[in-house]
């Protein structure tokens, strides 16, 4: 099968829905599939050879976090001419609701869609508002998929209609082994990978039940890995501390599986914002301890607690409290690392890539004869002039979506949204 994959968020820059992309067509690949990935990306990102760029991002707050998206002319002339060029027999497009390269993808394309929703939200007006503006595109879908609980409840309260439910993935196999970072075999090790300057990650929260652990625990350290201005970090904790705190910065796949297998407790801080936890499988694929705050995506990865421990959402001292009960307790971190490593199972990419693939035949086989597949998946402009003009004024109808769910995308923070340039 032919399968063109969607990303809507810059590949450069490490993300959960990215790494899903990544793994999935991977896993796709070695299935004997052809796929091809369409993605934001900065000038000279060096790209693997199945993912072609769709020009550079713009950086915009999001759900919590910072969302590198790409819209705007040139966006959808390479959208178009990657959908046209392709030839694909299904298109995947993932968060198709936000002005980026997954809706572009919609306007453009014809044929047997699916697309994948990750994220969940909280009340938000203006993206229901927004909704209507983009509904000419989502209406193309033949396929819908949630990754969460959270992410379904979304797609059915702001947009209507259901989704088959298919978690994340994992590579199981990428984190079962790896050697513990040199330099870190003594004392007692939290760890923590995220982007530590965003406040939905929950860093302030672990670094505070630090401060109060390691006043009593002279052995104790954290290890911190991701991007984020160290400087911040280390401002919020007593500079009697600051030796024991190790700033990795942002780390290699290798350095990442390295860590998994350093800590004897690894922390997910999250307050909120997460439709999974992809970070959290990871972390379980290596057998480490899982201590996480009680949210529901974590909840129900962690096996209600079974597979690792959980501490109260935002709470500094209920982490300090639960982390310092794992740390005195080496068998109940054994049992929480064996209990992850089979829990984990059921996200490892070889059951997750087939649960894909039925949906993908699923919408392929009744869109056959309608839609004569995706032989010719962008209407040829000498054939059918209307059509194509649809797909030129994609480009400018961005923005507008954009403007519509603002809410949403920018949370209230004024950051202005730009098309491309060439």
């Amino acid at each position: 099968m032919r399968i063109g994959i969607v990303c809507p968020y810059t590949w450069d820059v490490p993300g959960g829905v990215q790494v899903h992309i990544q793994d999935l067509a991977e896993a796709l690949m070695a299935d004997g599939h052809h796929v091809s990935v369409i993605s934001p990306a900065a000038e000279g990102a060096e790209l693997p050879p199945y993912v072609t760029s769709a020009g550079r991002a713009v950086p915009v707050p999001f759900n919590g976090s910072v969302a590198r998206m790409s819209f705007g002319f040139l966006s959808a002339n390479r959208v178009r001419r990657w959908v046209r060029e392709g030839r694909f027999d299904v298109l995947h497009v993932h968060e198709p609701a936000i002005p980026s390269l997954g809706l572009l993808a919609c306007w453009v394309a014809r044929g047997p869609i699916v697309a994948t929703f990750h994220a969940s939200y909280g009340n938000s007006r203006s993206f229901s508002v927004g909704v209507p503006v983009i509904m000419s595109a989502l209406e193309k879908i033949g396929g819908r998929i949630a990754v969460s609980d959270a992410a379904r409840k979304t797609l059915v309260e702001f947009m209507g209609g259901d989704a088959v439910l298919i978690p994340n993935g994992v590579t199981v196999s990428r984190y079962t082994e790896g050697e513990p970072l040199p330099g870190w075999d003594e004392g007692e090790v939290i760890g923590f990978l995220g982007r530590m300057d965003e406040p939905r990650k929950g860093l302030p929260v672990l670094l505070e039940a630090f401060a109060l652990l390691a006043a009593e625990r002279p052995a104790l350290r954290l290890l911190l890995a991701g991007p984020g201005d160290a400087d911040e970090v280390l401002e919020r904790v007593p500079p009697a501390f600051h030796d024991r705190i190790g700033l990795l910065g942002m780390v290699s796949e290798e350095d990442k599986v390295r860590a998994y297998h350093t800590v004897d407790v690894f922390c997910a801080p999250n307050l909120g914002g997460e439709s999974f936890g992809i970070v959290l499988t990871e972390a379980m694929s290596a057998g480490a301890a899982v201590l996480a705050s009680d949210i529901p995506a974590f909840r129900k990865v962690l096996d209600d607690g079974r597979a690792g421990a959980l501490f109260e959402t935002g709470d500094a001292r209920s982490l300090a409290r639960e982390a310092a009960a794992l740390l005195d307790d080496p068998g109940r971190r054994a049992e929480l690392s064996e209990k992850a490593r089979l829990a984990v199972r059921k996200y490892d990419w070889s059951t997750v890539a087939r649960d894909v693939l039925r949906v993908y035949e699923t919408v392929a086989s009744t869109a056959g004869v309608e839609e004569d597949s995706l032989a010719d998946p962008v209407t040829d402009p000498a054939a059918d002039p209307a059509a194509d003009s649809v797909a030129d004024s994609a480009a400018s109808t961005v923005p507008d979506a954009a403007g519509a769910v603002v809410g949403s995308v920018r949370d209230g923070e004024g950051a202005a949204v730009r098309g491309d340039r060439p």
